[in-house]
C-alpha cells in the first residue's frame, strides 16, 4: 500500500490564518503538528511504503521542512498549477506503477484531522479487501449532524466491510442535509480513497482519456530539482482540472464505500475548527492571548497581540499581525467569498502572511516607512540565504540570538549576539547560520525601493530562479 497525500490546497475559508502562500495544511491547528505532519504519523499504523506527496511547487520547501521537522521521508511531487485530484492520483497511479509495481493507491487530503486513529487503521484494512477485489473505494463519514459544508453519498447493495457507491449528492441547502442525514443511508464524503493504480487508470482511460494522455506527458517530461520531482509544466497546463468524484467513481463500474467513524473533519472552515475543539463551559474554544468577557460560544484567535470580547455570542475572531477577520460562525463557509473579494482589490493579504516562509527559515516586516523597512528574520540550523545583491536598498543587520556568517564581497566573518554590520547598496553578500540554533536579527532596509523584487541572486543552494521567491 502506497500513501498518496494530496497537499496542493488553499484553504481560503481559514482566511486569514490560512493564506495561498502558507495553506492549512502546513498550519498548527489542533496540536503542536501541523495538519499535514498529523496526515503522516496517522501513516504508523499501517504497513504501508514511503508516502508520495503531491503539492504545489511555490510550497516545495515548506513540505520538505515540514517532513525533516517529524524525521519523515517522503516523495516530493511538484505540480506547476493545481489541476484538482483527478490528475495529481492519476500522476501518482504512473509514478506507482514504474517497474511494473501495482500497489494499493491510500489517497488521503494533507489537511483533515481523525481524532480516533484506531479506528481509521480498521476502516482501511476493510477498504483494503474491497480494492484487492477491484473496487476503487471511498470512504464515507457517518455523519454527526446535518452539515451543508459536505457533500454526501448514497450507499447501495451490502458489501462485506461496505457498500457499492450509489450516488454522490452535492452540498445541500439545511433542509436536504436534514432530510439526508435522517434516512441513514448517507455518509459524509470525504474525498479518501483506496486504489489499485492500475484499475484507476483503466476507469481514467475508458472515461477520461484525455486527463490521461496529458498527466502521461507530464512523468514522461518531470525532472528532478534537488530533492523535488517537477512535473511538466506545458504537459501538466493542457491538462483539464477534474475531480476524481466527477472523472471516475461517479461513472466507475466498481465503486465502493466503506464508513468511517473516526471523528473525521475536514476543518474546512472556522465553525469546524470550533467544533474538532473542546470548547469551554460557555462553548468558547480560544487561542493565543484571549480575554473574555460575558461571552459564548465563540471562536477566538489571537496570533499577535490581546484580543478581548465582551457581550457577545456565536462569533469567529481571528486576528494576525496584518488582518482581523470578525464573522458570525453560521457565516463561516462564506469567509472563502470574502478572499475573493481581497484578491479583487488587489489586497495583498489575500495571497501572503505576514509571515514569509523561505526555503531556509523566515521573515516578518515589523514596520515600514517611504523609504525603510524593520524585518525580523529567523534563519534555520544550516540555513544559507542566496549570494545577492540589491540595486536600490542598503542593509543593516543586527544579530539578537545566535551566530551570523556574514559575507559581503570578499570578507567572510562571523556576527555574534548584540553585534551588527552593514551591507552597502550593490554590495554583493550573503547570510548562513552554521550553529545549532535558530539565528535570528533584525534587518533595517533604507533606500529608494524596498521590495522583495530588488534582489539579484548569483548562487542559490535552492537552486530558485531569479524572479523566484
Amino acid at each position: 500500500m502506497l500513501p498518496v497525500i494530496l497537499s496542493g490546497g488553499s484553504g481560503t475559508r481559514l482566511w486569514p490564518l490560512s493564506r495561498e502562500q502558507s495553506p492549512k495544511q502546513f498550519l498548527r491547528l489542533t496540536s503542536s503538528l501541523s495538519l499535514l505532519q498529523r496526515t503522516l504519523t496517522r501513516l504508523d499504523g499501517l504497513e504501508s511504503e514511503t508516502p508520495l506527496l503531491m503539492g504545489h511547487h511555490a510550497h516545495r520547501f515548506l513540505m520538505a521542512e515540514q517532513l525533516r521537522e517529524i524525521d519523515r521521508a517522503g516523495t516530493l511531487v511538484l505540480e506547476p498549477e493545481g489541476r484538482n485530484t483527478a490528475p495529481a492520483i492519476a500522476c501518482a497511479a504512473l509514478l506507482a506503477g514504474r517497474d511494473e509495481a501495482d500497489p494499493l493507491l491510500l489517497v488521503l487530503p494533507a489537511d483533515h484531522e481523525i481524532e480516533d486513529e484506531a479506528a481509521f487503521v480498521e476502516s482501511v484494512a476493510r477498504a483494503q479487501a474491497l480494492a484487492e477485489q477491484g473496487y476503487l473505494v471511498t470512504f464515507g463519514v457517518v455523519p454527526t449532524r446535518a452539515e451543508t459544508g459536505y457533500g454526501y453519498i448514497r450507499c447501495g447493495e451490502a458489501l462485506e466491510g461496505g457498500y457499492r457507491l450509489a450516488s454522490f449528492i452535492e452540498k445541500p441547502d439545511a433542509d436536504r442535509a436534514a432530510a439526508l442525514v435522517a434516512q441513514g443511508d448517507t455518509l459524509w464524503n470525504s474525498g479518501m480513497f483506496l486504489l489499485r493504480a492500475s484499475h484507476y487508470l483503466e476507469e481514467l482511460e475508458r472515461l477520461r482519456p484525455d486527463i490521461l494522455m496529458a498527466c502521461r506527458a507530464a512523468i514522461e517530461g518531470a525532472h528532478r530539482d534537488l530533492d523535488f520531482l517537477r512535473l511538466s509544466e506545458a504537459a501538466f497546463a493542457e491538462c483539464p482540472s477534474e475531480s476524481i468524484d466527477y472523472a471516475v467513481m461517479e461513472q466507475c463500474r466498481h465503486a465502493a464505500v466503506v464508513p468511517l467513524d473516526a471523528g473525521w473533519s475536514d476543518i474546512g472552515s472556522f465553525d469546524a475548527l470550533w467544533a474538532a475543539k473542546a470548547p469551554d463551559a460557555a462553548g468558547n474554544v480560544v487561542d493565543g492571548d484571549v480575554v473574555l468577557s460575558d461571552t459564548c460560544d465563540s471562536l477566538v484567535i489571537a496570533r499577535h497581540r490581546l484580543v478581548a470580547t465582551h457581550g457577545v455570542e456565536d462569533l469567529v475572531v481571528v486576528e494576525t499581525p496584518d488582518s482581523v477577520l470578525v464573522t458570525r460562525r453560521e457565516h463561516a463557509q462564506q469567509v472563502k467569498g470574502l478572499v475573493a473579494q481581497l484578491a479583487l482589490a488587489g489586497r495583498e493579504e489575500a495571497h501572503s502572511a505576514a509571515q514569509v516562509h523561505r526555503p531556509w527559515g523566515s521573515f516578518q516586516s515589523m514596520d515600514s516607512g517611504e523609504r525603510y523597512q524593520v524585518k525580523h528574520i529567523t534563519v534555520t540550523p544550516g540555513g544559507r540565504l542566496s549570494l545577492q545583491r540589491h540595486h536600490h536598498r542598503a542593509e543593516h543587520w543586527v544579530v539578537v540570538s545566535g551566530t551570523a556568517r556574514v559575507t559581503i564581497e570578499e570578507r567572510t566573518f562571523l556576527v555574534s549576539e548584540n553585534q551588527s554590520t552593514y551591507i552597502p547598496i550593490g554590495a554583493q553578500h550573503r547570510l548562513e547560520n552554521p550553529g545549532k540554533i535558530p539565528l535570528e536579527l533584525i534587518e533595517v532596509q533604507s533606500g529608494s525601493y524596498l521590495g522583495e523584487d530588488d534582489i539579484e541572486r548569483l548562487d542559490d543552494v535552492y537552486a530558485r530562479s531569479s524572479d523566484e521567491n
